[in-house]
């Protein structure tokens, strides 16, 4: 009887060892060498940056606002015109394709790049807007952030100043007096509020 008590403890006890412990820190199956496709995470820019555009509210392209005038002829990598005048600290720069500098413009002051002058269809804002919209077209793109101004010299005619979402960029449209937009540029401020550009 004895020993019948026995082999009933003894199986008692194997079948208790062989029973998980729930509270054991469970091991995770070995991974799996096959490839996994990770997503990858979107660049975090202002979502009114167009992925067809190099014009940014932070700059243009790779060259960021702030940066001086030999990172940005680096960060360029082709043949600009242009250089400071006697005595002044601020001056445009155009890559040597452009045949007006009314057309695409980069200014620097104090040796720093500060803001880019557009007066053509080929190139669009951030977010989308470009000369020859009208200013109805450029409140759809832009909503709420859209401050409108009277324009300096021609009666009837606005600047529509945007300011970047998350940065000190600005986003400025001039309209004729019909509401059409003629020109824009991206710049920080004061520059970018520079109505004569450098002038």
């Amino acid at each position: 009887m004895k020993r019948q008590l026995l082999i009933v403890a003894a199986a008692l006890v194997l079948a208790a060892c062989s029973q998980s412990d729930p509270s054991a820190p469970s091991i995770p199956p070995p991974a799996s060498t096959a490839a996994v496709a990770v997503p990858v995470a979107a660049a975090s820019t202002p979502t009114t940056v167009d992925s067809d555009t190099m014009a940014r509210y932070d700059g243009y392209g790779d060259m960021r606002f702030g940066i001086d005038e030999a990172a940005f002829e680096q960060a360029w990598g082709g043949e600009l015109k242009g250089a400071p005048g006697q005595g002044s600290t601020c001056f445009y720069k155009t890559p040597k394709w452009v045949k007006r500098s009314a057309d695409f413009a980069f200014m620097f002051e104090g040796g720093r790049f500060v803001r880019y002058d557009v007066g053509t269809t080929k190139e669009a804002a951030p977010g989308g807007g470009k000369v020859g919209m009208d200013e109805a077209q450029i409140r759809a793109l832009y909503g709420a952030r859209v401050e409108a101004q009277p324009h300096k010299y021609v009666a009837g005619a606005k600047y529509l100043r945007i300011t970047a979402p998350g940065n000190n960029g600005v986003l400025l449209f001039e309209t004729d007096a019909q509401g059409k937009i003629t020109r824009w540029r991206v710049g920080v401020p004061p520059q970018v509020d520079y109505v004569e550009g450098c002038g």
